[in-house]
């Protein structure tokens, strides 16, 4: 595990990235918060009270040196902020409705990262994860060519890697979905310096089984290569097809894909889900996520049952993709 992270602070140290952490007075952020500004890794920014916040970081013995305290009550460049959500909100909210939202501290960070004031957004220890994407979605919106975002896992043990997906987001995609969750999930591999392979599953190989669910995948198949013609990507595909090269060579013998795929799309979300959580739990792998994709800029959601470690993890993933 410990190679994954090394790899990604070398990544983001020194390039003073900028993060919010809109939960500014739990205790786990704090805590993860001042070890990331004592480290030099990036530049925290905490949402809150100054005087709450501070009161809380010295009850905990936690230093804040380093680390910049914004309050949406009495934050100077607020004016800024108002006019450009009504603008992106294109009518759906008035000034004084702009004036209320932005109190809201996932609001009012989603803000800082639109108006590039920070890179990048991790929340969620506090918050559902409706309360930390319904902003990013309304005001950072998702990248040209994607319509909705999704969520992966990075699944480790030892030196293995693979990314599973979309595990957090989308509960039934389409074939469409599923081509714009290869492709982004392609990107994030790369961040993590997997070469990514990519596979698209399903309860059949390559046309062994013939229904609705099956021809979805292959559909999907054929829209990412039109996407993303030099990307590695085949399916559809049965896990061990994808995984095993001896099945592979037995049930998909002139596939680029040779039972070595490291990025697997998961054709539902009860699929995605279930299958990190078997590996997680069975295979003894440890689960990096989720990390959201599609996003024009990185918002990350937590567990409200993390940890100071998980945050400080999902904080170097984020500063990653900024």
């Amino acid at each position: 595990m410990s190679d994954l992270f090394s790899t990604l602070k070398e990544k983001v140290s020194g390039q003073q990235i900028k993060i919010v952490f809109p939960e500014g007075l739990d205790e786990r952020i704090l805590t993860a918060v001042s070890r990331l500004a004592s480290e030099g890794i990036l530049q925290p920014i905490l949402i809150g009270n100054q005087q709450e916040v501070s009161n809380k970081a010295k009850e905990l013995n936690v230093p804040l040196d380093g680390v910049e305290i914004y309050d949406p009550h009495s934050y100077a460049e607020m004016d800024q902020l108002v006019a450009s959500f009504v603008e992106r909100r294109k009518g759906k909210a008035t000034e004084e409705d702009a004036r209320k939202i932005l109190l809201d501290e996932n609001y009012f960070g989603t803000m800082l990262v639109h108006l590039e004031k920070a890179h990048g957004l991790v929340s969620g220890a506090a918050h559902s994860t409706a309360d930390t994407v319904r902003p990013a979605l309304q005001i950072i919106k998702t990248k040209e060519g994607i319509k909705k975002t999704s969520g992966v896992f990075i699944m480790v043990r030892d030196d293995e890697k693979y990314v599973f997906a979309d595990c957090a987001i989308n509960i039934a995609p389409d074939s469409q979905d599923l081509a714009e969750i290869a492709i982004a999930s392609a990107e994030t591999a790369n961040m993590f310096n997997i070469d990514p392979r990519v596979a698209l599953l399903s309860f059949s190989t390559k046309g062994s089984a013939k229904s609705p669910e099956t021809e979805k995948v292959a559909q999907a198949v054929q829209i990412a290569k039109e996407l993303n013609p030099s990307l590695v990507l085949d399916g559809e595909f049965q896990f061990d097809a994808a995984f095993v090269p001896s099945v592979a060579e037995k049930k998909a013998p002139g596939s680029v894909i040779k039972g070595d795929a490291n990025v697997f799309v998961f054709p539902s979300l009860e699929a995605g889900n279930i299958g990190y959580k078997i590996a997680q739990r069975l295979g003894n792998f440890e689960a990096v996520g989720p990390i959201l994709q599609g996003l024009n800029k990185p918002v990350n959601d937590l567990s409200r049952g993390c940890n100071a470690e998980d945050v400080y993890k999902l904080a170097l993933i984020t500063a990653a993709q900024a």
